[in-house]
Parts: structure tokens; sequence; C-alpha cells
């Protein structure tokens, strides 16, 4: 039997954002485990890549498994940038890599604290917003895809198995508003962390990615 938490902000702690009555991702979590199964909630509403290693401080003792989603604040603290003036694309390009860099050795340092848990752990890609603006939720598509970048190339360096959420929230009915997950949102990723923690082999030291259709 195993006993996932999750880490990370308020892709896994949208209970404040998800309707009345309806399940958060936690929950639904527990709901899609198999039984005898447990999952709790470390993540907070809010928190940047810095903070995760505070969470771990809350690890219940008989964790078994870690799966991290962190890195959507972390940009949209960093937004001033897209509105500087520049005098040319690769001046942009270079601003951008700045910030890119700063939060590859964020993303470092935070995966180098969870990993010294020594449990199975899983990471999570931040997934696109759904901006009814189209040129905004198109430089914000752009601009993220330097942070999922870097996610990316840390799962697959360290071979780590990866829940890729530009695929599981997919429609606008898994947002609740442009940058949080909603009740069926949370359901697909719940889906997803049960399918990897329950099928893959994290012995192997695999680095796998996980969606929904």
């Amino acid at each position: 039997m195993g006993h996932v938490v999750l880490l990370g902000d308020s892709v896994f702690d949208n209970g404040a954002y998800v309707a009345p009555r309806e399940p958060d991702v936690v929950q639904q979590l527990r709901d899609a485990l198999p039984g005898g199964w447990r999952a709790s909630l470390a993540a907070v509403d809010g928190a940047v890549t810095g903070s995760v290693p505070g969470q771990l401080g809350r690890l219940p003792p008989d964790a078994t498994h870690l799966v991290v989603s962190v890195g959507g604040n972390d940009a949209l603290q960093r937004q001033d940038v897209l509105e500087r003036r520049v005098r040319s694309v690769a001046e942009a390009l270079v601003e951008l890599g700045d910030v890119r860099d700063a939060f590859a050795r964020d993303y470092r340092v935070m995966l180098d604290a969870v990993l010294g848990r020594g449990l199975p752990t899983a990471v999570c890609t931040i997934y696109d917003p759904r901006f009814p603006d189209p040129m905004l939720q198109r430089v914000a598509v752009a601009a993220l895809a330097m942070f999922n970048d870097v996610i990316t190339r840390e799962a697959f360096r360290r071979r780590l198995p990866l829940v890729d959420l530009r695929l599981v929230c997919s429609d606008d009915e898994h947002y609740a508003n442009p940058i949080e997950p909603s009740a069926r949102g949370g359901a697909r990723i719940a889906a997803g962390i049960a399918e990897l923690v329950t099928g893959h082999d994290f012995a192997r030291r695999r680095a796998e990615v996980f969606a929904r259709d």
C-alpha cells in the first residue's frame, strides 16, 4: 500500500477554486487510488519553487511517494519581463534566457531537497493557462515553454516520471479560472497521478511521461 504526498502550489491545493461541495485534487486522488492507498496534501496555494523544501517538513512519516507541481507562480512573479521594451528579438531572448536560468537554479535546488528524502518522486509540467485575450494567451504559452523546458530536462536527466499537465488539462472545462484547475481538471490530474504511482516502475530509474486522452 502507498501514501502519496502532493507538494507544490494551487494546482494541487485548489480547494478554494472549485465550486461548493465539489472535491479538490487531493480528495479526487484518494478516490482514484486503489483500496488501502492514502493521499495527503502538503502543497500550498501561492507557493513558488523555493517554498517546496519547507513543505517537506509536513511529510507524514509513512509517506511512500512524492509528486511535485510547481513553477507557475515563479512565472507569474516574472511577468514584468514581458512588458519591457527591447530593441530586437535577440535582446528579448537574452532577457528571457536570464529568467529561465534563474528558475533552473531554483528548480534544481528544490528537486535536490525533495530527492534527498529518498522516496519515489514524480514531477509535473506547468499547464497552459486559459486567458480569454488571444494575444495574452499566446504570449503566456510561449513564455511558459521556457519554464517547462527546465522541468522536463530535469525530469529526464534524473530519470524521473513526469505528468504533462499541458496534455492533462487541455480543455476550457478543466479550468476554474485562467490559472486554476476546476473539479473536472482536478479529476484528470488525480487520474494521471494515480496511474503514475501505481503503474510506473520506480526501481528501474527510467523517465516516463504520463498524460490523459
